[in-house]
């Protein structure tokens, strides 16, 4: 069948279903290019669950995709714990346009389905949500939010009764139960409206409590609690909440910037809300230059994720990437930790795969236990639950500006993470130093780890299908040689395959099945390549390292990593 013959049906099932009469039209004035984009495939839940363009179709984000997605949860739910006890299920959402009527969809259909839900007055944080599904022992847990995608995005995240997102085998299993739905007309719109009940501040309260016991030096924050923060939330959730958290943890010099301040799904002063672009935490940025700020912290709309910007040693404001700001946080909390005698033969820490190596020679050189799990926080969550009682975990972190301390919560968390590095931003100001100066202390002590990440955008269903015939060719046609060192060793985790081109021994990954490369090489070089799992991207990681003798060589070394950089994106990227 023809890929418009195939969609060409799909959308016709629409047509004759009971959508809303103002949809069809959408669908009927539709070109051939967008009723294809709109119907070529389902909408499947990836690293970050739903997500997907704002429209009308099986391939978009609507009342039916979303309406869809609830119901097949729902069954799920009342097959796993069946009537011998209470279902409830926590519903958050962000600023995003759509965010509040799409709540409400998944609230009625739930209800409708006989589920109790916990819906908030308001947007909050995702991981806010994450706390609340082990606060009120909730079975389940949904965030209705498109992270930080553009405006045009929205998206649907579901958690299980640990606080965590969906893992195997239950997201298997809920797409499973959502494709069994055939028809919009099985959706159950009618709610219930006496199973809904709406969280107070109450809840605030304890999330804060929770994250301020988390201090490892409160004696710092209070000696330098006038250090200058400026905060950002990017239009999202973390408005409120952010600041709150750092005024309670003892900090008092806390800027806002006014024209980003109010929650707006349209995103007005930025071209993505996305704290990993300069763009995004320009106007911080010339805030912290105006006010003479220590530290610049953006957060993305559903406040899951924090960018940074700190004084480099000409006083200049400059960005930390997210491998840095997760090295600092890494190198401060086990600092003071071992310093205080918190540190046991129980502790670790977790990253993913694709997160710099510096942070497992840091674990390391303090005899610290370290895991690496696939891409997507889910899985950090997942060694956390593993370890519950028999392990004690620290801090946990991902490259994309995702951290997470305590277990209290099961998802990265900017609140956690704006209140520590604050904290280390202090302790750093107790030295005499900076952050970035902490950064080269690391450096110095345990070498120079550069990273690049390169992301090729492939929209649409032609640009899913390039993005197949990328993985293919370098999964077939693996590089012998990139940017002039031996490939050395090729994990695929697709394949569960560890390759030792040498010896030519093959051995596991120890990790589940994921659609991800890794070439390892020669001069101790990595490259990762991987489909996004929420964005129509592909991916190239790009790692590098060298070790540091002293201060001196700190620029010298610098150079030499990127021209490295450079050649590897050269070589594997045309």
């Amino acid at each position: 069948m023809s890929v418009l013959k195939e969609v060409t049906t799909k959308s016709q099932e629409w047509l004759n279903s009971n959508i809303d009469q103002a949809d069809k039209e959408i669908i009927k004035n539709y070109t051939e290019t967008e009723l294809i984009d709109s119907f070529y495939k389902d909408l499947e839940f990836g690293t970050g669950g739903l997500r997907g363009i704002m429209g009308i179709g099986t391939n978009r984000i609507n009342k039916y995709t979303i309406g869809k997605a609830t119901q097949g949860l729902a069954n799920y739910l009342k097959s796993v714990f069946g009537n011998s006890q209470e279902i409830k299920v926590a519903i958050a959402h962000d600023s995003r346009n759509n965010s509040d009527f799409f709540t409400e969809i998944t609230a009625n259909v739930l209800a409708a389905n006989g589920i109790k839900v916990l819906v908030f007055d308001e947007l909050r944080p995702t991981p806010q949500l994450s706390y609340t599904v082990r606060e009120k022992k909730c079975q389940c847990g949904i965030v209705i939010t498109a992270s930080h995608n553009p405006k045009e995005y929205n998206g649907y995240k579901v958690y299980w009764s640990d606080g965590g997102q969906i893992v195997a085998p239950h997201d298997k299993l809920i797409i499973n139960s959502v494709n069994a739905i055939n028809s919009i007309d099985e959706i159950k719109f009618t709610d219930d409206k006496s199973l809904i009940e709406t969280l107070s501040s109450e809840i605030d309260d304890l999330y804060l409590n929770e994250i301020s016991k988390l201090s490892v030096n409160p004696e710092l924050i209070k000696k330098h609690a006038n250090i200058g923060i400026v905060y950002t939330p990017i239009h999202g959730t973390g408005y409120r909440l952010v600041p709150e958290c750092l005024k309670k943890i003892g900090f008092t010099n806390i800027y806002a910037v006014e024209e980003q301040n109010a929650p707006n799904g349209n995103f007005p002063t930025v071209k993505y809300p996305n704290p990993e672009e300069q763009d995004a935490l320009q106007m911080a940025i010339d805030k912290a230059e105006k006010v003479n700020a220590d530290i610049v912290m953006a957060t993305d709309p559903d406040a899951d994720r924090v960018g940074l910007a700190v004084r480099d040693n000409n006083g200049k404001m400059v960005l930390i990437n997210g491998n840095q700001a997760a090295t600092i946080l890494f190198y401060y909390l086990l600092s003071e930790k071992k310093k205080k005698n918190q540190i046991t033969d129980k502790s670790f820490m977790v990253k993913t795969i694709v997160t710099t190596d510096l942070l497992t020679t840091i674990c390391n050189s303090f005899g610290v236990k370290i895991f690496d799990v696939l891409t997507g926080f889910k899985y950090i969550a997942e060694v956390i639950k593993e370890n519950e009682g028999i392990g004690e975990f620290i801090a946990g972190g991902e490259e994309s500006f995702g951290y997470l301390a305590g277990s209290f919560v099961r998802d990265k968390d900017a609140i956690i993470s704006c209140s520590l590095l604050a904290e280390a931003t202090a302790w750093a100001k107790e030295q005499n130093k900076t952050l970035l100066d902490i950064l080269n202390d690391v450096y110095t002590q345990h070498g120079l780890y550069k990273e690049a990440l390169v992301s090729l955008t492939k929209q649409g269903k032609q640009g899913a299908d390039e993005i197949n015939a990328i993985m293919s060719d370098f999964r077939n046609n693996p590089p012998k040689q990139i940017a002039g060192s031996t490939v050395a060793l090729i994990k695929d985790f697709n394949n569960n395959s560890v390759l030792n081109i040498e010896t030519g021994k093959t051995t596991e990954t120890g990790l589940p099945k994921s659609n991800v490369l890794q070439f390892f090489l020669s001069n101790g070089s990595k490259i990762s390549v991987r489909p996004s799992g929420t964005e129509p991207k592909i991916k190239f990681y790009v790692s590098v390292n060298t070790p540091v003798n002293n201060y001196n060589e700190l620029l010298q070394k610098h150079q030499e990593l990127d021209l490295r950089i450079e050649n590897i994106k050269n070589d594997l990227i045309k």
